[in-house]
């Protein structure tokens, strides 16, 4: 296990030295003159006031996320279960685009969009709980409940579209998810609240364990179910409401990386949240640096003036072809 931890250190250093070096407006030997105190006053903004609070979002968004999701898949015990079972990635989404049609928030007003995305985060899972008391903790119900008000929540955000038709790119970065110009504001909003939730899921290993193995087994092993899943999801909500405040709805990130954590750290979550937590800032913080290396050599090979490509867009391509692939390799396997 220590070796498998260090692995994943040596990854995290790696892909966020990748994501230093793959962006636009300075070049790699550029990055080292900066970091070695030289480098004109443009450089020295591009990277210690752009590009540095972007890795740091990306690395903090990924571990929240993929944290998150061990979480759900544990407390729910259902293997498909992603962030958009809680309600919360598209409440987080129409809670910041709402704020923004209003004029209340916009993207030079991180703060005032974080705020108003937990705020509509947190309102999609209470609603969820509401909706979902009655089942008594049943999974299945909870997921199907899920998946309701996600597509209510959704509703909601394409009608805020037609009554304020100008919030379109807002609304493309808020679903696709991105990481397009953050700053050291997102990053000190983020980290102090990823930080002190994920401690908290940590406390909360040995139940979620527990609950893995079926409430009949953990209310043997002395464990309160019910209070057990409420404390842990209440968790789950918070870490994405934070990650996707900071970035968007980055798809299957929630879904898929808890997998690769159960697969190579086992299931006891003492170890397997904080390897979720490495393994998400990998992938997403990987997936930015490929994605701004795409957003460099794609125009070239276009013959087009600029070309973006969101982190969101390729986590949603990438997690979509692995989770065929994995569905294709086990056809017979009850999800």
């Amino acid at each position: 296990m220590s070796r498998r931890f260090a692995a994943l250190a040596v990854l995290v250093v790696v892909c966020a030295g990748m994501e230093l070096v793959a962006g636009r407006g300075m070049s790699p030997s550029a990055v080292w003159d900066v970091l070695g105190g030289g480098g004109d006053m443009t450089e020295r903004h591009i990277f210690w006031q752009l590009r540095l609070p972007r890795t740091l979002v990306a690395l903090g968004a990924g571990a929240s996320l993929a944290v998150a999701g061990l979480i759900l898949q544990s407390a729910l015990r259902n293997p498909l279960a992603g962030t958009e079972v809680t309600g919360v990635t598209p409440g987080a989404v129409l809670g910041a685009v709402t704020a923004t049609a209003l004029g209340l928030a916009g993207w030079d007003s991180p703060l005032a969009v974080v705020l108003a995305a937990c705020v509509g985060g947190c309102a999609g899972a209470l609603l969820l709980w509401l909706l979902a008391g009655r089942a008594g903790g049943d999974s299945a119900q909870t997921a199907v409940y899920g998946v309701l008000v996600s597509a209510v929540l959704g509703g909601l955000t394409a009608m805020v579209l037609l009554v304020e038709p100008g919030e379109l790119g807002s609304v493309v970065q808020w679903l696709v998810g991105t990481t397009e110009g953050r700053v050291w504001e997102h990053w000190h909003l983020l980290w102090p609240w990823a930080l002190a939730w994920g401690a908290a899921a940590w406390l909360l290993a040995v139940p979620l364990t527990l609950l893995r193995c079926g409430d009949d087994i953990a209310q043997a092993a002395g464990l309160a179910a019910r209070p057990a899943r409420t404390l842990a999801l209440l968790c789950a909500v918070a870490l994405t409401a934070g990650a996707v405040a900071a970035v968007g709805a980055l798809g299957f990130v929630g879904l898929l990386v808890p997998h690769l954590a159960t697969a190579l750290f086992g299931a006891d979550l003492r170890v397997g949240l904080p390897g979720a937590a490495l393994l998400g800032a990998v992938v997403v913080c990987g997936a930015d640096a490929a994605a701004q290396l795409s957003s460099r050599l794609l125009p070239r090979v276009l013959d087009t003036d600029r070309l973006t490509l969101p982190v969101g867009a390729l986590t949603a391509c990438l997690g979509a072809a692995l989770l065929l692939a994995v569905v294709r390799r086990a056809p017979g396997r009850t999800f």
